[in-house]
């Protein structure tokens, strides 16, 4: 067994909750059981003193189940470790922030590389407190898509991590105020733009003093708003880098697809126009459309049938999803939901549908399961 000390993982327990390890005395001989509560924090921290240990095996356990999870638990997955991530990055000043984003990331990444298709589904169909939790979404949708394009763009494990991180990080010193943006009808007041404008120099700041010392990966949060012609903020640099070119695009097309209280989301199949128009030489650019297509995971659409749908997984080619049909032709509501083939002609897509004018919503877990079907 390979042992950590408790102190290191000490955002892992708290006072009153059953452990989800086993505690281990600095002689590796066992302390604590698993499911044992600690019954005070004085109690917490005379472990960490005495230097008692962790299975680093059992840390990582989580990321097994993940693997060897059924499909219909994997949304359900989703929504637990997308939570976990998000306690993390608002606590972005604790002295354990660096470790516990490594363990947070870790179960993501891993449902990410199960099923991209469901990882694409995140981002698309956003639900109950979009717009207040609009900022920590907003940074793991982001990170979603750069893990994904840059594994398209057949970077190294370790710059698809890097790309990954930093892009969950980006944003981590406007949180709170992106969700205030998302939900204000009224244009910004001259602190919030202060705030916007700073907001790439106080993440990377806010990084540093938590311990993150990968030089790209600061680099890259700071330049996010950059661009190569000088036109960016904050300091209008001219020199990007690779990294931050990859969290800009992802940033910019992540936020198309989500809604403010001031307009509706953009079409999927738009915003993949849009994002492709706005610089269509650049292969971060280009791998980005390639990666997500025209009718990405998530998005609602009409059929040539009648059937309105939602895609559930990326089809042979960018015009040919696989597509759950929710209504008939009628628009009345099917029992359960029908897997359509729309490289078919008679399944074709027709049209894409905007969240709003779908009244029907099948459960997560059935659309995971026809995914795969």
């Amino acid at each position: 067994m390979r042992f950590t000390p408790l102190a290191l993982v000490k955002h892992r327990v708290s006072a009153g909750r059953p452990l989800a390890f086993n505690v281990y005395n600095n002689d590796r001989t066992l302390l604590l059981a698993k499911g044992q509560a600690l019954d005070s924090a004085d109690q917490m921290q005379a472990l960490f003193e005495r230097g008692t240990l962790v299975d680093m095996a059992e840390l990582h356990r989580g990321v097994d189940a993940i693997r060897q999870a059924p499909v219909d638990l994997l949304p359900a997955l989703w929504m637990d470790n997308m939570d976990r991530v998000a306690r993390t990055l608002r606590n972005v000043q604790s002295e354990t922030f660096r470790e516990a984003l490594d363990e947070a990331a870790e179960p993501v990444v891993a449902l990410i590389d199960r099923d991209p298709d469901l990882a694409i589904f995140q981002i698309l169909r956003q639900e109950a407190n979009a717009n207040t939790q609009y900022g920590l979404n907003h940074s793991i949708h982001s990170a979603i898509v750069c893990r994904l394009v840059a594994q398209r763009l057949a970077w190294s494990v370790d710059e698809c991590t890097r790309a990954f991180k930093a892009a969950l990080t980006m944003n981590v010193s406007m949180l709170e105020l992106q969700g205030v943006l998302a939900t204000q009808t009224t244009p910004p007041t001259d602190e919030q733009r202060r705030l916007i404008h700073s907001h790439p120099v106080r993440s990377r700041e806010l990084l540093s003093a938590a311990g993150v010392a990968d030089a790209e990966w600061l680099r890259a949060v700071e330049q996010h708003h950059e661009h190569p012609d000088g036109s960016g903020y904050p300091f209008a640099e001219t020199n990007v880098s690779e990294l931050a070119v990859l969290l800009q695009r992802a940033d910019v097309y992540t936020a198309k697809l989500s809604a403010r209280s001031t307009r509706d989301p953009v079409a999927a199949d738009r915003a993949g126009r849009e994002i492709f128009m706005r610089d269509p030489a650049n292969p971060i650019t280009a791998a980005l459309v390639k990666e997500f297509g025209v009718y990405p995971p998530g998005c609602y659409v009409k059929l040539a049938t009648g059937e309105t749908g939602v895609v559930v997984k990326r089809g042979f080619t960018v015009m040919s999803p696989i597509v759950a049909a929710m209504t008939d032709r009628n628009g009345d509501p099917l029992l359960e939901p029908v897997r359509r083939d729309t490289s078919n002609p008679q399944h074709a897509v027709a049209c894409v549908l905007l969240a709003k004018s779908v009244q029907v919503r099948v459960p997560p877990e059935k659309l995971a399961a026809l995914a795969v079907a």
